[in-house]
């Protein structure tokens, strides 16, 4: 198999395990997340905050999204520190430079799109929280 499929499987296992691995403690409890809201607000309600709403679907769907943007977060920020340390250690090397100054610009960009989804996902859940 070629270099870029075998990269492409390992970073799919990788996502699967951590969406996995990060939603379970955030779907089992989220006490201290309700504590820092303002009790019966938007974000209290969607987070499942306050007894029984704690079993609507509608919050259980915003914790996963939350954790699997949170987890492309941190990949992204993974990627600007490894790009960061290869553009210093390119050591003049045209081509290096290059991929580096790549990796750079595509871990912020994925910063950025987590940004956003991160917004949209909790705008969009107010919206219907309102309804």
């Amino acid at each position: 198999m070629s270099e870029k499929i075998v990269r492409i499987i390992t970073w799919g296992i990788v996502v699967i395990l951590g969406v996995v691995c990060a939603s379970t403690p955030v779907m089992a409890s989220n006490d201290a997340f309700c504590k820092n809201l303002p009790p019966n607000s938007e974000a209290w309600v969607a987070m499942g905050c306050g007894g029984q709403q704690g079993k609507e679907i509608k919050g259980v769907i915003v914790k996963i999204l939350n954790a699997i943007i949170g987890i492309s977060g941190i990949i992204a920020a993974v990627f600007l520190i490894v790009g960061g340390v290869s553009f210093m250690t390119s050591a003049g090397d045209a081509g290096k430079i290059t991929k580096a100054k790549q990796t750079i610009m595509y871990a912020l960009i994925g910063l950025v799109i987590c940004a956003l989804a991160f917004a949209i996902v909790n705008f969009a859940i107010g919206v219907v929280n309102k309804r």
